[in-house]
């Protein structure tokens, strides 16, 4: 097993820059996922710690050795690529066996090793079929078990769910989960998908145009993001935002009064005066008379645009002002159709105020 750090990371291609003094410190047997979207450098950085990219400047070392310079093959990871990379004519004992033999591995323990992979994975019925023979979720058992039967020290996935139906996506979710609770080898996973990374990271980094946004545990990312765009990119549906300002205290709108309490209230005072952005999960709001919300100055009016009826719950769209659209789940027995004029009651005790110019959340500035 192995700690992975990286310092002051920095990838170039000519004159872009993909990834910028990029800092983490990844403990022994952690799950740390990368997240962020398409062109944010998650994937350039974990192929510079694959060594299949050059690092431009900075530091990596696995383990206690700088490997800046040291071939991928000799870097002691395993990686799971998005497409598999299964050989089509060999079966699925021989994909997994491929490296070790190459490697010169007694035969022995290539047949331990496979085995043990193979009934971990739950694949071991499967080892004389060829991968044209196999499911797409059993292609992937066998890309993780070609990584496993390697004993690395780490392994680095590559968005490996993508090309999975939205079913068996979160049936290899979990058993990727119990995988690395029973192996312990430091993983970095990387993923656009915020769910995947919430369900799945020890930690979570979050990444924009090549740099950190935050770094944190799945829950401190959902209820204590530093700035607008962690806020939006953790949570489905995402966190509302509507425009306002900080008067007497008060977070204000024609549409809306609210009275922010506990530490907002403290921290919203430095903002008097300013126009913010606030923020409130979806769900925080409450259909007013159907919800256990309880009244106060929490009302915002809108107007509702589409209803989603999702049996245990359902999410309402609705516009505030006219110009801005929120989502709120709310009962599902609740009474209400496009086109009415609606009251939501906002949970005060979970709004948000982001600076309108740097996007900062103030209540963790």
């Amino acid at each position: 097993m192995a700690e992975v750090l990286l310092e002051n990371i920095y990838k170039r291609f000519g004159n872009i820059t993909a990834v910028k003094d990029f800092s983490l410190h990844i403990k022994d047997e952690e799950f740390m996922v990368f997240v962020g979207p398409s062109g944010c450098g998650k994937t350039t950085t974990l192929r510079m710690i694959a060594g299949l990219e050059e690092i431009s400047d900075g530091t990596l070392s696995i383990g206690d050795r700088v490997v800046n310079d040291v071939p991928p093959k000799d870097r002691d990871i395993a990686m799971v690529f998005q497409n598999y990379a299964l050989y089509p004519h060999m079966n699925v004992q021989q994909n997994m066996s491929f490296g070790l033999r190459l490697r010169k591995t007694p035969k022995a323990d290539i047949e331990r090793r496979v085995g043990d992979a193979a009934q971990l994975l739950q694949i071991d019925h499967l080892l004389e079929r060829r991968p044209r023979e196999l499911s797409g979720g059993q292609r992937q058992r066998v890309a993780l078990g070609r990584a496993i039967v390697r004993e690395p020290k780490v392994f680095l996935m590559d968005e490996p769910l993508s090309n999975l139906d939205a079913k068996l996506r979160v049936e290899m979710r979990a058993s990727i989960s119990k995988l690395h609770r029973r192996l312990g080898v430091t993983t970095v996973y990387v993923t656009h998908d915020q769910v995947e990374a919430m369900t799945m990271g020890t930690r979570i980094v979050v990444m924009k145009d090549g740099l950190i946004q935050q770094v944190d545990s799945p829950i401190n990312l959902y209820d204590k993001p530093v700035n607008k765009f962690v806020a939006g990119f953790m949570g489905s549906p995402a966190m509302n935002f509507m425009v306002g300002s900080v008067q007497g205290g008060h977070l204000k709108s024609p549409q809306f009064d609210l009275a922010p309490e506990g530490e907002m209230a403290q921290k919203i005072k430095a903002a008097e005066g300013k126009k913010v952005y606030v923020g409130i999960r979806p769900e925080n709001l409450g259909l007013r008379g159907n919800t256990a919300i309880q009244e106060g100055q929490n009302i915002i009016k809108a107007q509702v645009e589409v209803v989603e009826p999702l049996g245990a719950e359902t999410h309402i769209m609705a516009s505030v002002g006219g110009d801005q659209t929120i989502v709120a789940r709310i009962d599902s027995h609740a009474q209400v159709a496009a086109g009415d004029q609606i009251e939501l009651l906002a949970d005060l005790g979970f709004l948000h105020a982001f600076d309108l110019e740097t996007e900062a959340n103030i209540r963790f500035s």
